[in-house]
């Protein structure tokens, strides 16, 4: 990261600035007036490589010393690593990240917000946060991703600089039979890893072939190279030129240009090339987010800095910190990579969609990519519950008339797929009366998938519709409890399940008693979460809530049974780190 390249003083210090509200920043400057009373504070958390940028420009507002309507506005920017802030808004609203983590007990949310990338805003809302809808969201910079190779290896084995490359051309030397030694920054926190990451799953899926199974493989090919922080990932590159070194060393890692320009500016033994691969990834685009809440005074307070932002002269700030302005064009400074595309178009400059193809980002796409990292890259301890009522039976017409249970085996045999041999997964259907007064039957007993995945599989494929209804309760508890007899520490584990209707048995357990003993049983020191995925217009929201909100977990709810794959990444993704 820039700020430990850098020197930290530069992106720690926070400086107070008054400024003139006004319509617009090219004509503040006339409505300024002689003084001010009172105080308005402004606070910008901004991505750490862009916020000295941001905060030199602001600084100028100092020097005029800017006012409007007799009030003084005060502008803080603090340098915050983008993960932190949508920790910290997600926390606020309600809702989960896959990967984010935990917000620190001392973060804030700023009046404004300034992410490295749109994709931050995208998984917030998403992520269910409905009242998420920050303002503005005009960017104030770019860099184009790019997989950043040692210049050695690049010219051995890339063909660098003569080549054009492609993520094919990447993908083939990453599944060779001497694959290119790849790392990647945790997707789910770092924008330029996610924006990779997109990338390259799009171009596995459209290899032709299994498409499922090449996408696993290569997310089980990043994840064996993978670094919870920047510097971590960039220590790994050699630092040395003997040809040991270079061999064991990294040997490709996505990476915005801004940072591939800063590791080479601190001189290294074995500089980095920047390969600005077709299509082009997602760059990076450090949106302006006037964050939901804001009073009407930093709000004006905002629109000016917004301004300030949009100048010849910002381009210029900008430029000493090897960032591009919007539109992929530079100011005088700017110190191209080889190979860069040059300003006004080309590779890097005009991002390809993210599966949508028609312009901008795909939320979908993103939050299909950000799950299945989640879940090939974690291990855990899981029972999965698959109702086989007599409803199940009920055709879908979007899925050609599928049965609700064969669209919904169907999804759980893919996602079986994602999981790795580290996991341990059982599975269980249930109905009333399966066997003999019991309302579920076990298929396969819990172990891990190195000697068990066959047997689920095959499982899997046993499962049809019973003529029984959902004996919900009784199942649950039991399974809750299945799932605690043999709990694992340092790994989560869960129990979850499939059901498209409410319990309807009669000489089960009533839901106050699932309740009472869900809470009697429940141990903070061995947790089972609770992941239930409802299925159509019969099931009840509120029943399913009623037992989350007991265990932990979450119910996910869906008319359409064909979102039921998607819902089923997700819901695995979302869980909770393991407890230690």
């Amino acid at each position: 990261m820039r700020s430990s390249l850098r020197g930290a003083g530069a992106v720690a210090s926070a400086t107070a600035l008054v400024v003139v509200v006004a319509g617009s920043w090219f004509g503040y400057r006339q409505l300024v007036q002689p003084a001010c009373s009172g105080q308005v504070q402004l606070t910008v958390a901004a991505s750490p490589e862009v916020a000295p940028a941001v905060r030199a420009e602001a600084a100028g507002w100092v020097a005029d010393g800017a006012a409007v309507g007799g009030t003084c506005i005060t502008v803080d920017v603090s340098a915050v690593d983008s993960v932190h802030v949508a920790a910290a808004v997600a926390s606020k609203h309600g809702v989960q990240l896959p990967g984010v983590g935990q917000v620190s007990g001392t973060a804030v949310t700023p009046d404004v917000w300034v992410p490295d990338s749109s994709t931050w805003l995208l998984r917030l809302k998403n992520a269910g946060a409905t009242a998420f809808a920050p303002s503005n969201g005009g960017s104030i910079a770019r860099s184009p991703v790019v997989v950043a190779v040692p210049e050695p290896v690049a010219s051995s084995r890339l063909g660098w600089p003569e080549k054009k490359l492609t993520w094919s051309d990447l993908l083939r030397q990453v599944s060779s039979s001497k694959p290119l030694r790849t790392g990647i920054v945790e997707p789910t926190r770092d924008a330029a890893g996610l924006s990779g990451l997109l990338s390259l799953t799009a171009t596995a899926s459209a290899s032709g072939g299994d498409a499922q199974e090449a996408t696993t493989g290569t997310l089980r090919a990043l994840a064996t190279g993978r670094s919870a922080l920047r510097q971590d990932l960039l220590a790994r590159f050699p630092r040395s030129s003997d040809p040991a070194a270079i061999a064991g060393g990294l040997g490709a890692a996505t990476l915005s240009e801004e940072a591939v320009m800063a590791y080479n500016e601190g001189k290294p033994p074995i500089p980095l090339a920047a390969l600005y691969l077709e299509p082009s990834p997602v760059p990076l685009d450090y949106p302006y987010a006037v964050l939901p809440g804001v009073e009407p005074a930093k709000q004006s307070a905002a629109r000016v800095l917004f301004g300030a932002l949009t100048t010849p002269g910002f381009r210029d700030r900008l430029a000493e910190r090897s960032l591009r302005a919007p539109d992929g064009g530079w100011g005088e400074g700017f110190k191209a990579l080889r190979g860069a595309p040059s300003p006004g178009g080309g590779a890097g400059v005009t991002p390809t969609p993210a599966g949508n193809g028609a312009g901008g980002l795909d939320p979908a796409a993103i939050e299909r990519v950000v799950s299945s990292w989640s879940i090939a890259t974690q291990s855990g301890r899981m029972l999965c519950v698959i109702d086989v009522s007599g409803s199940m039976k009920q055709p879908v017409p979007s899925a050609n008339n599928a049965t609700r249970e064969q669209v919904t085996v169907a999804a759980a045999s893919r996602g079986l797929n994602l999981f790795d041999d580290s996991w341990s997964i059982g599975l269980w259907t249930f109905s009333t009366r399966l066997v003999g007064a019991r309302d579920y039957r076990e298929l396969v007993p819990i172990n891990p998938l190195s000697g068990n995945r066959a047997r689920l599989e095959q499982g899997l494929t046993t499962i049809r519709p019973s003529n029984g209804d959902t004996g919900l309760y009784d199942t649950l508890l039991a399974a809750y409890q299945e799932v605690q007899n043999d709990w694992e520490p340092g790994r989560v584990n869960s129990v979850v399940l499939f059901t498209d209707g409410k319990n309807e048995d009669d000489d089960g357990i009533s839901q106050q008693k699932l309740l009472s003993e869900l809470k009697r049983i429940a141990d903070p020191e061995r947790p089972v979460q609770v992941v239930i995925i409802g299925i159509g217009a019969d099931v009840s929201k509120a029943e399913l809530e009623s037992i989350t909100k007991v265990t932990g977990g979450g119910n996910f709810v869906t008319e359409d049974p064909t979102r039921i794959g998607d819902i089923f990444l997700k819901a695995i993704a979302l869980r909770p780190n393991a407890p230690r």
